[in-house]
């Protein structure tokens, strides 16, 4: 079988005694492109009502996260190594720096300062007046402490 190109960028096959003529340079017309945006279009239209109301139990959820497992799980291994927690003057910057009350610190406990996914650093109290441990929590999405949308480390009959 061979093949040819004329000036036109047409391949010519020779089969037998048939030439075929073919289009070497293919794409998509103007017609398939606009169906494929309108398709598109459609099926973001269907789902974006789904996902408008999620964004803030996404930053709930990732805020409960922080204050049980990420500051928590530091909270724990620093109290492991040094016998206590950090006390409320030293607050959260205890896991990142060394204080002078901790003799074992093995830190740092945190890459970076922990903040709500509001922009608000978290509230960090010791000894807790609600939990057993440490008070830790969010002010949520109002900045304000009280009401329905605090996030804390405790339930909500006072303790752990």
């Amino acid at each position: 079988m061979k093949s040819h190109r004329n000036k036109k960028g047409f391949t010519r096959l020779e089969i037998g005694t048939r030439p075929v003529v073919k289009k070497s340079l293919t794409g998509f017309t103007l017609v398939e492109l606009m169906l494929v945006v309108i398709i598109i279009s459609i099926l973001v239209a269907m789902v974006m009502p789904r996902l408008a109301g999620r964004t803030e139990q996404a930053r709930e959820a990732a805020a409960k996260a922080d204050i049980e497992l990420n500051i928590g799980s530091a909270l724990d291994l620093y109290e492991l190594d040094n016998g206590a927690y950090p006390k409320t003057e030293e607050g959260l910057n205890a896991l990142l720096t060394k204080p002078t009350s901790a003799p074992n610190w093995r830190g740092p406990y945190l890459k970076k300062r922990p903040v709500d996914p509001w922009g608000n650093p978290y509230v960090y109290k010791y000894p807790g007046t609600r939990n057993v441990d440490y008070d830790l929590y969010s002010y949520g999405r109002n900045g304000v402490e009280g009401g329905d949308d605090d996030i804390t480390n405790w339930d909500e009959e006072g303790t752990q």
